[in-house]
């Protein structure tokens, strides 16, 4: 089969032929209808080595947005038949850890939630074939096109997880900012309109074009940014805490203070595909 290969250090990816994989006890093999391409692909490609405390042996597969068809069922593995389409969730756990029985390989304590094409050891989806090493990464994607689906394997996780993790913090009378309305945040948005309908949302971008994106999709306000901006926030935010009941002040904190599985000193190499929104947004009570 084809597959898109990192060959080199700062090398440009080499389209080659290799071995299709074989599905082992308990892994599927996925024909790949759709793999997208995400910044950090640039990164790997443009990177002069590996991650710290990662060894990676090139050449392997980019991609790590991945969707498409069961091809193949190893040994002993339930619940799916060949041709069902599939979203390959990215974030690949040891599966035993605390982080992983919560259900947050992204946090992984062991394997720092390395999925496939980025440089942990797994081949990637750039390719005819992916190997999958079990049935708890692949989401059945309902009347989805898995060859439309396949981004929402990594856009949508970063997105939906920044908006659950503040969830508790948008309640009525709250603002979320989006800072950036491109393809996470236009996801963000979209996710924050459908879990909280009571959080005014307000889009931030310098592109006009996506501020009326942002608008369509669900935004209740869409600002460029500069001085204006930070006026009309702050004045919609102040006329609501006002309405608001009264509560202590809630102060914005990092992910080592509110995740239990981030330790001083230590930040799961993947953290920043499932914060990276968040970082980019303030909570004003």
């Amino acid at each position: 089969m084809r597959a898109f290969q990192l060959v080199g250090r700062r090398k440009p990816p080499e389209l080659r032929e290799v071995p299709v994989p074989e599905a082992g006890p308990g892994q599927v093999l996925v024909k790949v209808a759709g793999a997208g391409a995400c910044h950090s692909d640039l990164h790997i490609m443009e990177a002069p080595g590996p991650p710290r405390g990662l060894a990676t042996e090139l050449p392997f597969t980019l991609g790590h947005d991945n969707a498409g068809w069961v091809e193949r069922l190893g040994p002993g593995v339930p619940g799916f038949t060949p041709g069902d389409a599939v979203i390959v969730y990215g974030s690949w756990g040891c599966g035993i850890c605390a982080a992983c029985r919560q259900g947050r390989e992204n946090y992984c304590q062991r394997l720092g939630g390395q999925g496939p094409g980025l440089g942990g050891g797994h081949d990637g989806g750039m390719a005819e074939y992916l190997l999958v090493p079990g049935p708890r990464y692949l989401i059945p994607p309902g009347t989805l096109d898995p060859r439309q689906a396949a981004p929402l394997s990594d856009a949508g996780p970063t997105s939906y997880h920044a908006v659950k993790r503040s969830l508790h913090l948008l309640g009525p009378g709250s603002t979320a900012v989006v800072i950036g309305a491109g393809g996470l945040g236009q996801m963000t948005i979209q996710i924050l309109r459908a879990l909280t309908t009571a959080t005014t949302v307000v889009a931030v971008d310098t592109d006009s074009g996506k501020l009326e994106t942002a608008k369509h999709i669900g935004a209740d306000e869409a600002l460029p940014p500069g001085d204006e901006a930070i006026a009309r926030i702050s004045s919609c935010t102040t006329a609501r805490s006002k309405d608001a009941p009264s509560s202590p002040p809630r102060r914005s904190t990092d992910a080592s203070a509110t995740d239990p599985h981030v330790r001083r000193g230590r930040v799961p190499a993947d953290m920043h595909r499932c914060d990276s929104a968040a970082s980019r947004r303030r909570q004003v009570p």
